[in-house]
């Protein structure tokens, strides 16, 4: 076992939670120039990249990162999200299919799945994979919100109203946005209580 990687990688994740992205892409940039072909590494790197938009060389890592380990379905989500960052949905819808398929329960590739359908206007498909991001993560706000959109894209009120009526339990300001972004006033009395806390 190579310690010194391993002390790298721990520290890039202990920066991480601190919320320190920059020591811990140097933890990440010494953790790749000891071992290249680290995966781990090369992903928390991309990642940070992604976060200052440069895009290429993001990519380029988890490009790297997939010739090594193409069945790993956490690159190829990182890989859509990249994507989905750029404007690129096609490639994410690609990229985020493939997450699925090799991580059916990861929730975050079907989110990602959803948001990227949706964003070419393919309402059906966004539907059908937030209801899978849905089932995995029941009390997920932002899956709510998007499915009940993808439903109102789709002109069925009815779903839209249900989901406001589950999202209502647990996130009542998501519950306001999805009435007020549909349009859904006939709503309005879910939330005729709510006090927004500003703080």
């Amino acid at each position: 076992m190579n310690f010194e990687l391993w002390r790298h990688l721990f520290r890039a994740r202990l920066f991480l939670l601190l919320r320190r992205p920059e020591p811990a892409a140097r933890e990440y940039t010494a953790a790749l120039a000891l071992a290249p072909a680290s995966t781990t590494a090369a992903n928390g790197l991309a990642m940070h990249y992604a976060g200052e938009k440069r895009y290429a060389e993001a990519e380029e890592l988890l490009r790297r990162s997939l010739a090594a380990k193409e069945e790993q379905p956490f690159i190829w989500y990182n890989l859509g999200y990249l994507y989905d960052q750029q404007g690129r949905h096609e490639e994410a819808v690609t990229a985020f299919t493939r997450a699925t398929e090799l991580g059916p329960k990861l929730d975050q590739a079907w989110y990602g799945l959803g948001h990227a359908h949706a964003a070419v206007g393919r309402h059906r498909e966004a539907a059908e994979a937030l209801e899978k991001a849905g089932a995995l993560v029941p009390e997920n706000p932002f899956v709510w919100y998007s499915l009940g959109m993808a439903y109102h894209h789709l002109g069925e009120a009815e779903r839209v109203a249900g989901i406001a009526k589950h999202l209502n339990r647990f996130d009542r300001r998501m519950t306001r946005q999805l009435i007020r972004d549909s349009g859904r006033a006939d709503l309005e009395h879910l939330i005729a209580d709510y006090k927004p806390d500003f703080r």
